[in-house]
């Protein structure tokens, strides 16, 4: 991932964006030597969680997101205060997303299992919802979620896309 990313600076970028959330686990690795600015999808998301005012954001996203620090400390870097499911439902999300989602597909019970630990979250005091898996929105939006939702795919490209269009 460095080479491509010291590929893109050479061939002219100004902006990287690593359209995943998982992967951002590597990007220090892929930014080392790398001037063009990357603009990570949890500082994007943190900010579109503090424009609306919001602190306490739950997670719902692979394993490797919500338990490791490259995702939840960047969060709390920004002054929110990220919750992650408990370890039974991280372990549900983390294997409904690669035995399904990331397959294509969408079984319902996954749906209502996805809903219920959304709830959870919220009952535990998340108020708001980050999709920090590009799969989760395939189960998981606005319409069956009980708290504000952030979907990351489309946050990260709509600040790529404001970022863009500001330089």
């Amino acid at each position: 991932m460095n080479a491509e990313a010291r590929a893109l600076e050479r061939g002219g970028a100004d902006l990287l964006i690593l359209a995943t959330n998982t992967m951002h686990k590597l990007a220090d690795q892929m930014m080392a030597g790398v001037s063009v600015p990357l603009l990570h999808i949890a500082d994007a998301t943190a900010a579109a969680i503090r424009q609306k005012g919001l602190k306490n954001p739950g997670l719902m996203a692979t394993a490797f997101t919500m338990e490791q620090a490259f995702y939840t400390d960047r969060l709390a870097a920004a002054g929110l205060c990220p919750l992650v499911p408990v370890a039974a439902d991280r372990a549900g999300t983390h294997q409904i997303i690669y035995e399904e989602l990331c397959r294509d597909i969408v079984n319902e019970d996954s749906r209502s299992r996805f809903v219920a630990i959304a709830r959870r979250l919220a009952e535990r005091g998340a108020d708001c919802l980050i999709l920090g898996c590009t799969e989760v929105g395939m189960l998981l939006d606005q319409g069956n979620v009980p708290v504000p939702v952030f979907d990351t795919t489309l946050v990260h490209c709509h600040a790529a896309l404001t970022a863009a269009l500001a330089g």
